[in-house]
């Protein structure tokens, strides 16, 4: 039965998931999450956010530009950016759910709450957490960029260009 059957005879608009995060860099662990969501949803947004609060080692452009160099292949999948709040944004395109990436109860707490307020803000849109891979729970920016400043070799946790553009940028092996 195709979605116009089961719906009376019109066609179903597609389903639309944000994707929202700073990607600083972008990792395997965020690749995973696009890939998986891809598989729940017809098209999955991947809107690098502009973080006031956040200052980071790739500037906005670099991120954008790495973003787009790894996704673009990557069918069902768009690559943006947004300022202001996620909720905003995903009422504009559209998306019927934001994909939130867990690795630990830490990333529950603070995801959590930013749920509520969401739900708050647009009761529309839905939030849905997805655990990482087991192969991704210890895997952090932050902790891969240590790692390149002590010269150790992070290909294993990112995308060849951004562990290339992350080599670059730090030094190391």
């Amino acid at each position: 039965m195709t979605s116009a059957d089961q719906t009376g005879g019109k066609s179903k608009p597609p389903s639309i998931a944000l994707f929202p995060a700073s990607f600083d860099p972008l990792t395997n662990g965020h690749l995973d999450l696009v890939e998986r969501a891809r598989t729940v949803f017809d098209e999955v947004v991947v809107a690098l956010a502009v973080n006031v609060g956040k200052s980071g080692t790739f500037d906005f452009d670099e991120r954008l530009e790495i973003l787009h160099g790894v996704l673009s292949s990557y069918e069902g999948v768009r690559v943006e950016s947004f300022e202001g709040l996620v909720v905003e944004h995903a009422r504009k395109i559209g998306a019927r759910a934001i994909i939130r990436g867990l690795r630990a109860m830490s990333d529950f707490e603070y995801e959590f709450e930013m749920a509520l307020m969401n739900k708050h803000l647009d009761p529309s849109v839905e939030i849905l957490f997805m655990m990482t891979s087991q192969e991704y729970l210890y895997v952090s920016s932050s902790r891969l960029k240590e790692l390149v400043r002590f010269g150790h070799d992070v290909h294993e946790f990112l995308p060849p260009l951004a562990a290339k553009r992350l080599r670059e940028k730090l030094g190391g092996a």
